[in-house]
């Protein structure tokens, strides 16, 4: 596999299709060379790095049929964050793709506040040619204090088919949570969710946002809390977080979205130092499928349960059964 970081690829060539004739060039090229994004395709249109019968054309040109069509794909760097030795738990890892175990605490990528000690300055340690990848092959987020698997492209092709998965909704996620409440079924939240009105660092749902849709069933039931299992069908920032909070739920934790700690009747020291020691959301990307961008076969990962979550979920469970011990000692 050539090395994606290098820029003096030789060119890959092409052959427009006689079927083609009269539709435009860019629309065509990114049928020829679909491993590549149509903007960046554009992009190289217009600095030469594509030509037609060795002539420089502009994107909405219209192509005759039976041209040959030359790319050079110029894969500069995409990044000017410095590689730093940060360990990463690995799940998976071939030629195309990286899945990563990321821990909570982790950012995933540089920025105010956060100028190093990211994701990305972990991945440009261990792959240096991801810095010709845009943001160093991260294909998707997960909030700082969001553990769990991650899928990174090592390539420029694979980042660009993985994009067009999620858009496609072909990516499979799937999330454990621990939510105020005791949730007698699962449901689904189909709200749309965008910037909070006033509060910039917020997302709110609202009438005129981006559609999300999160499915919700149970995983337990505790005396006042429920662990969920929620699967992503849209993914927008805090689309999980935001949702919960919005049917009332949110999740245990949850710094922006949770409100003030809420310490169920009778509970017990062990279960009052548990949830007032549990400073993050209780939120794991626990599960990830996607089909291989190279292969296309099925790829399927898996996170464990961080020790501070199973810690929680211990707490809640110990305190339900003890509550529900004196219950019966009393009708009796």
């Amino acid at each position: 596999m050539s090395d994606p970081g290098h820029a003096d690829n030789p060119p890959r060539e092409a052959r427009v299709p006689e079927t083609a004739a009269g539709r435009r060039f860019d629309a065509v090229l990114a049928e020829l060379f679909p491993e590549f994004s149509r903007s960046r395709l554009a992009a190289w249109i217009r600095s030469g790095d594509v030509r037609l019968d060795d002539r420089e054309v502009r994107p909405r040109d219209p192509v005759r049929g039976g041209e040959r069509v030359s790319l050079h794909a110029r894969l500069e760097e995409e990044t000017t964050a410095e590689p730093q030795d940060i360990p990463l738990q690995v799940v998976y890892e071939d030629d195309e793709v990286l899945v990563i175990d990321k821990p909570a605490g982790l950012v995933v990528h540089p920025g105010a506040g956060n100028p190093d000690g990211t994701l990305v300055n972990a991945l440009l340690h261990r792959h240096p040619a991801l810095a010709a990848v845009p943001r160093a092959g991260v294909v998707h987020r997960l909030d700082k204090d969001t553990s769990g698997v991650m899928v990174v492209a090592r390539t420029l092709q694979a980042q660009t088919a993985l994009v067009a998965q999620l858009s496609a909704r072909g990516v499979h996620r799937q999330y454990l949570a621990v939510v105020t409440g005791a949730l007698v079924a699962g449901g689904t939240v189909d709200a749309p969710i965008d910037r909070h009105p006033r509060d910039r660092v917020r997302m709110a749902v609202r009438e005129d946002g981006r559609e999300a849709v999160t499915h919700y069933r149970l995983r337990e039931r505790f005396r006042a809390h429920t662990a969920v299992e929620c699967r992503l069908e849209t993914g927008r920032t805090h689309q999980i977080r935001v949702h919960m909070a919005h049917v009332r739920h949110p999740i245990v934790g949850d710094p922006l979205y949770g409100g003030p700690l809420k310490l169920p009747k009778g509970s017990g020291d062990a279960l009052v130092a548990a949830l007032r020691g549990f400073r993050r959301q209780a939120l794991h990307a626990e599960t990830l499928e996607f089909a291989h961008p190279a292969s296309g076969e099925p790829v399927r990962c898996s996170a464990p349960v961080p020790a501070d979550l199973l810690a929680l979920m211990a707490a809640l469970r110990e305190d339900t059964a003890a509550h529900a011990e004196a219950e019966r000692a009393r009708r009796w």
